[in-house]
């Protein structure tokens, strides 16, 4: 069995974006497997470049994704049935993957984990550098402090942390590992917004109240589904007339 984690740098964050840079680290091994920019078929955006600072010049005489000698290695590590995936918000990371014609076969989600291990709803965050820096992870990246290889190092302390917290919970690390794999299969029902005019509120509150918020959140998120998938599972759950706000 082998434990892999990555990240991806992209030229934004809608239906037709693609990876620009890819990261994979092994568990324990300290070398990446992968820590590479490539060329993607549509331009970068600049709210993109504000983010991870690869630019259109960084890239051009880069091979593309699917081009590059790593790829049909990449492509057999990720779609092994010996192989498990790790990585933050996997949905937007998996969406990228699909259209680069990656489907890996088992994925982990730190970001439902971290969900997951906060049944109070207690964590004001659960963004991968917020967790980093209240879990108090002790992860040097200085060198990569702008890349994607950066984000694996840290993704990599997050997942041993809670992988300690799921083996008190379940006994072995096997057991944890079928945890955390049910876990991330399963889309998460959110109960609390933390943005917008309501920020602090409980959804089905919200709910009762001002369902066309609800409805015109959902219509926003629908127009860029890509990371959302949750989002739209939850505001779909509550938005329904006999829905039971109880989470999975």
């Amino acid at each position: 069995m082998r434990i892999i984690f990555f990240d991806t740098e992209t030229t934004g964050n809608s239906e037709t974006d693609r990876l620009c840079q890819l990261a994979v680290k092994e568990r324990y091994i300290d070398e990446p497997l992968v820590n590479a920019t490539y060329k993607p078929p549509v331009p970068i955006s600049i709210e993109s470049m504000a983010i991870h600072h690869i630019t259109e010049r960084m890239v051009a005489n880069k091979p593309a994704f699917k081009d590059a000698p790593e790829y049909s290695s990449l492509k057999d590590l990720f779609e092994s049935n010996e192989t498990i995936s790790v990585a933050h918000n996997a949905a937007f990371d998996l969406a990228m993957f699909a259209r680069e014609g990656v489907v890996p076969k088992r994925t982990i989600c730190t970001y439902k984990l971290a969900y997951a291990l906060d049944p109070n709803d207690e964590l004001p965050n659960y963004r991968l550098q917020y967790l980093r820096y209240l879990f108090d992870l002790d992860v040097d990246i200085e060198a990569h402090a702008h890349d994607a290889f950066g984000d694996v190092l840290v993704l990599e302390a997050l997942f041993n942390r809670f992988m300690e917290q799921m083996k008190e919970r379940h006994g072995t690390e096997e057991a944890a590992l079928d945890a955390m794999l049910t876990i991330s299969a399963q889309p998460l029902l959110f109960t609390t917004l933390r943005f917008g005019k309501y920020n602090g509120k409980r959804i089905d509150e919200v709910a009762k109240t001002d369902p066309s918020y609800l409805q015109w959140l959902l219509d926003q998120k629908k127009q860029n589904p890509v990371g959302e998938e949750d989002w739209i599972y939850t505001l779909e759950h509550y938005l329904k007339p006999s829905g039971d706000p109880t989470p999975l």
